[in-house]
């Protein structure tokens, strides 16, 4: 069928729509590897900050309509085929369709039961505000945002606390995170449990420590060489260092950061953070043929951010890397103007806009970083290079997803058809 007969025929049809946006998080105890492909579960627990919508978000808009000939995705403007077979958005879709109750109007009148939400189909177009693919956890907020979006669509109720996360975590795993704010810890879950006790708790609110900060060092916005799902599959198969962290060190792992983020303990949460992600990289590189997540840029902001430590005798800043080369930062709001500064000397910008936030890009660029601390820095072998890295965010840690109004929208409340474009 062609777009303007979609369009004729749309116009035939109610259209129900709602837009989500959701956050993107950052796991400082990492998970990597599936125990369960199928259901995706994790051989490990894992824990995230979640990040700000401010800065770093992606907004879904979902539609459903009598109407509509198939299931569809948009991407960033651009239509994913065969999305109408993807088992990740149909674990999604499928998995709130089975909680939806009746839609009504705003006189109180039904206008789909719920049982006929099975008969419709689903038209959904997602968009981020930060990098894709590139190792910022994109996929987490899409998948978060867009099982949001559906749950307000089809008015979802929840059997258990927290089953939502379990859909999301379907379409990517670490999503069931992103639908919480603040500290969040995913749940290996067990088998004899049918993996329902898979799902996202929050530990925290983003209220709880309100002074951390994230600095994020873009230093590569491209698409990964080694995708997570494929990367994840061949250390489970060949890195005997990635079982034994998952059956003898995550776990004590996960008792001590929750118990420093909840004590709001920034040392022992900064050495705990730094040393996970060394270790997951680690299981990268103890796989077979190896992975390559981080380069020579990202190992050089390890290099500084060890030194700056040690010049400050505290841990002032800790990095943490998923799979990808980008550095994440995280300060506290009293270190977080120095941290940037540190950051922007040793890895200039380009073009005139650097950071997404103007002000802080004004502290940072006006800060006079003590010469002692440059000293100790400048032995790492460091020299400020322009374009190393493409892009600084400074953000906090922020809520889960978020309902947008009826002027948020992706997709034509006439036809169903994607709107959305690249800037």
């Amino acid at each position: 069928m062609t777009e303007e007969n979609s369009k004729k025929k749309a116009k035939l049809a109610p259209i129900y729509m709602e837009t989500s946006s959701a956050p993107t998080n950052i796991a400082c105890i990492k998970y990597w590897g599936k125990a369960d492909a199928h259901y995706n579960t994790p051989i490990n627990d894992s824990v995230s900050v979640t990040l700000d919508q401010a800065d770093l978000k992606a907004v879904t808009t979902v539609a459903s309509s009598t109407a509509f000939e198939s299931d569809r995705l948009w991407l960033n403007g651009i239509e994913e085929e065969g999305a109408a077979t993807s088992k990740r958005f149909r674990a999604c879709i499928d998995g709130v369709k089975a909680l939806a109750t009746d839609k009504l109007d705003d006189k109180g009148t039904v206008v789909v039961k719920k049982e006929d939400w099975q008969n419709m189909h689903i038209h959904a177009s997602s968009f981020n505000t930060f990098p894709t693919a590139a190792g910022l956890a994109s996929s987490a907020a899409g998948y978060a945002a867009l099982v949001a979006a559906l749950s307000l669509l089809m008015g979802a109720k929840e059997e258990y606390p927290g089953q939502l996360t379990t859909i999301a975590r379907q379409g990517s795993g670490s999503a069931c995170r992103s639908l919480n704010g603040g500290f969040v810890a995913w749940r290996r879950g067990s088998v004899d449990q049918e993996w329902k006790n898979s799902l996202a708790e929050q530990v925290a609110d983003e209220k709880h420590w309100p002074e951390i900060r994230a600095v994020i060092m873009v230093v590569s916005d491209a698409k990964k060489d080694t995708s997570s799902t494929a990367g994840m599959s061949t250390s489970v198969a060949t890195s005997l260092l990635l079982k034994y962290r998952a059956d003898t060190v995550v776990a004590q792992r996960m008792e001590e950061i929750e118990r420093a983020f909840l004590a709001k303990d920034f040392e022992a949460f900064g050495r705990l953070t730094m040393a996970d992600s060394n270790q997951f990289h680690a299981t990268c590189l103890d796989t077979y043929p190896p992975i390559f997540y981080m380069n020579d840029v990202s190992h050089s902001i390890i290099r500084i951010i060890h030194a700056y430590n040690k010049w400050a005798g505290q841990i002032r800043a800790a990095y943490t890397f998923d799979a990808g080369p980008n550095a994440v930062l995280f300060t506290l709001n009293q270190y977080a103007v120095e941290v940037g500064a540190l950051m922007l000397h040793y890895y200039p910008c380009l073009g005139e806009h650097y950071v997404n936030n103007p002000e802080f890009e004004a502290e940072i660029k006006a800060f006079e970083i003590d010469a002692g601390l440059l000293a100790a820095t400048d032995k790492t072998g460091q020299d400020p290079q322009p374009g190393q890295v493409k892009m600084m965010y400074y953000t906090r840690s922020g809520p889960g997803p978020k309902k947008l109004t009826d002027t948020i929208l992706n997709l034509d409340p006439e036809t169903g058809l994607n709107t959305y474009k690249v800037a």
